[in-house]
């Protein structure tokens, strides 16, 4: 890569990493560390959400997906608004009810400690894994501009995981959520200003804008499939119903998303923070998406390399010296810093769900230092099991991740729809409800995804439905079990 470019990246590596510790300030207690004080913002917790949902698996792979196919994945994004409103409107209330660390301690109020734990450890399993594919993703870059082939060794990709590991490691301890917010906004600004070069290049490179002619006969600006599939990975209808539930359970009961939303300075601030983050994902969507289109217009793809190695490829190799730098600078920051929004929420649950109500040590300057510890127990998990998602090939990234982390996103689901719309609902039939989701999902789900997993079940459902099947098994599972036994155990309420 050319001098120029590398002198950027590193400057702005060190620039984003002094910034993001000057604005987070001291850290006294862990409400500082975890939710930075109850006091940020919503327009930086909107750009935090958008950030920290984006990453590099979205910044590099969807791109891929337009430049190898059409503009049809967009239609998730109309369903992310939908999710985010009712979100906004039934979901969000409950959590400003009085002081919650964590999105789980209003299932605490609804069923019991068991069934906040319950739903935390899911939560942990969901983000652990759909993070593992995060951090692989953005080895792929990484390795693309050190070793300068569009497609890098197994031993390159590990050595960039472990390298975003130690990073990220140093930045989010002593950081803390603050940081983490403040540097989303900076490099929310600097991906996208990556990707609005790469679609000017790109287009100039094709002959201009006309060029785009000639994807429309193609059909490769087709964004709206209303055929009514259960195989067809993007359509209208899976768009709005998976996309919508999808984000209801990211957005409404994931920590990841939840812990920006409990920082704000109050309720309404928090709904503005949500709903606009689902106005800006889907210009964002489509940006990107114009980007693949304009690099097939190109001929950037030439049918040999990984779809996700198409975007960084053409940012190394034709984007002007600097303006690469910068591009690819946009590229880690945004991964490294979403690892680090994973890491904190993953921290922050297993220390308030966990170790202080297992221990009955609730003082916050303790729970500061264990916080911290288990930021760098989660740190090695994640590094480690990112490098043992480096033999797939083929699964585009973002395809690959949002399929993860459906596997357990519809049981969380269908625990808070059981909490308010089935009064007869008891603690262990919330339990019962969640097993018997994850078993049943995880033969569909981690079949498509993992190769030589040893079963697979339902074989060619697009991964949209995944969490609306999800949310459906542990709904009427939930509903069976409350008619099994006594009452002893309800509470009131939601």
């Amino acid at each position: 890569m050319r001098s120029l470019d590398v002198a950027v990246i590193v400057a702005y590596f060190a620039a984003v990493m002094v910034f993001g510790l000057l604005l987070a300030g001291r850290q006294r207690d862990a409400t500082d560390y975890f939710l930075g004080h109850r006091g940020l913002p919503w327009w930086a917790l909107m750009m935090s959400v958008v950030a920290t949902e984006t990453s590099a698996v979205t910044v590099i792979s969807v791109p891929g997906l337009a430049a190898r196919g059409d503009l049809t994945f967009l239609q998730l994004a109309f369903g992310y608004l939908v999710g985010r409103i009712g979100v906004a409107k039934l979901l969000l209330p409950g959590y400003f009810e009085g002081t919650q660390d964590t999105a789980y301690q209003r299932l605490e109020r609804r069923f019991g400690r068991a069934a906040r734990r319950t739903a935390s450890g899911v939560f942990l399993v969901t983000r652990a894994l759909a993070d593992c594919v995060r951090i692989f993703a953005t080895a792929i870059p990484l390795a693309i501009i050190v070793y300068g082939t569009p497609n890098p060794t197994d031993r390159a990709l590990a050595l960039g995981i472990l390298a975003i590991g130690i990073v990220t490691l140093f930045y989010t301890w002593f950081g803390g959520l603050r940081a983490v917010v403040w540097v989303d906004v900076i490099q929310l600004g600097v991906y996208l200003l990556g990707g609005i070069a790469t679609l000017i290049v790109a287009t100039h490179n094709a002959g201009g804008v006309e060029a785009f002619g000639r994807a429309w006969d193609a059909g490769k600006l087709a964004v709206l499939d209303f055929r009514p599939s259960f195989k067809i990975l993007y359509t209208f209808w899976g768009g709005l119903v998976g996309g919508g539930l999808l984000a209801a359970a990211s957005h409404g009961t994931d920590h990841l998303i939840v812990q920006r939303l409990l920082a704000a300075r109050g309720l309404r601030d928090a709904q503005r923070a949500l709903i606009g983050s689902g106005v800006f994902i889907i210009a964002q969507f489509a940006l990107f998406l114009l980007v693949g289109t304009s690099l097939w217009l190109s001929g950037a793809d030439d049918g040999v390399m990984r779809s996700d190695a198409i975007y960084p490829n053409f940012i190394v190799t034709h984007l002007p010296p600097g303006i690469a730098g910068l591009a690819v600078g946009g590229i880690l920051a945004a991964a490294m810093s979403s690892h680090a929004s994973a890491v904190n929420s993953l921290a922050s649950a297993s220390t308030h769900d966990f170790y202080a109500p297992l221990t009955g040590r609730h003082d916050t300057g303790h729970l500061l230092w264990v916080g911290r510890w288990f930021t760098l127990i989660w740190t090695a998990v994640l590094v480690t099991g990112a490098i043992a998602f480096i033999g797939d090939r083929t699964t585009p990234v973002v395809q690959l991740a949002l399929s993860i982390a459906s596997l357990t996103y519809g049981s969380l689901l269908g625990t808070y729809i059981l909490g308010g719309a089935w009064p007869r609902t008891r603690q262990i039939d919330v339990i019962v409800a969640i097993a018997v989701s994850v078993i049943l999902m995880s033969p569909v789900v981690l079949g498509a995804v993992i190769p030589h997993f040893p079963l697979h079940w339902l074989r060619g459902l697009a991964w949209p439905w995944y969490v609306p099947l999800g949310t459906a098994v542990t709904v009427l599972v939930g509903i069976l079990s409350s008619f099994v036994g006594t009452t002893e155990g309800r509470k009131d309420g939601m």
